[in-house]
């Protein structure tokens, strides 16, 4: 079965305002081929693009009997596949534990809905924003990383340096957005 993975990123400038520039990026790879994207919009959070970066990147996929690797630094979106929480969300009517709305309801909805649509999908947080010659901080997040997947430590800092280009494409998008 063919694997497609996918890194992501998303990002916010000034996303405590109202007023802010919000960017994504993902990369998808099969093989040797890849495929870089991005986007943003204005006036949005750090969650939206994270989701977005994901569901813009699904999209593109046109066959359904693949499996997916999913790598994001957001844990706000890997802990909702890996603990299962959009299960409980549509079991209590989209309200969260504390009985409250799910924010981002229509991109949690798109983004279950992909998901949903093929064979099988793993997803794995990646921490975001590691700098590559700081060997001793690398080792310590590539142990943390083998919790969840038992990788070489040449592969995780492969997955390191997909995870910095989107974000870079994040940012690119930003930029464009400022430009504007």
């Amino acid at each position: 079965m063919k694997t497609i993975y996918v890194y992501t990123d998303g990002a916010c400038s000034g996303n405590q305002y109202d007023n802010n520039i919000g960017g994504y990026g993902a990369i998808l790879q099969y093989g040797p081929h890849k495929k870089e994207i991005y986007g943003g919009e204005k006036n949005t959070t750090n969650n939206r693009m994270e989701l977005l970066a994901i569901i813009e990147a699904l999209k593109l996929i046109k066959e359904e009997d693949i499996y997916l690797e999913i790598y994001s630094d957001s844990s706000y979106v890997v802990e909702c596949f890996v603990q299962g929480w959009f299960l409980n969300w549509e079991k209590n009517g989209w309200k969260t534990s504390k009985k409250t709305p799910v924010e981002n309801q229509e991109l949690w909805m798109t983004l279950i809905q992909l998901v949903r649509s093929f064979h099988e999908v793993k997803f794995y947080r990646v921490k975001g924003h590691l700098d590559l010659n700081k060997q001793a901080e690398v080792k310590k997040w590539y142990e943390k990383f083998t919790a969840q997947k038992n990788i070489s430590y040449e592969d995780y800092t492969y997955l390191v340096t997909m995870n910095n280009r989107a974000d870079e494409l994040a940012n690119i998008a930003m930029d464009e957005i400022k430009t504007k």
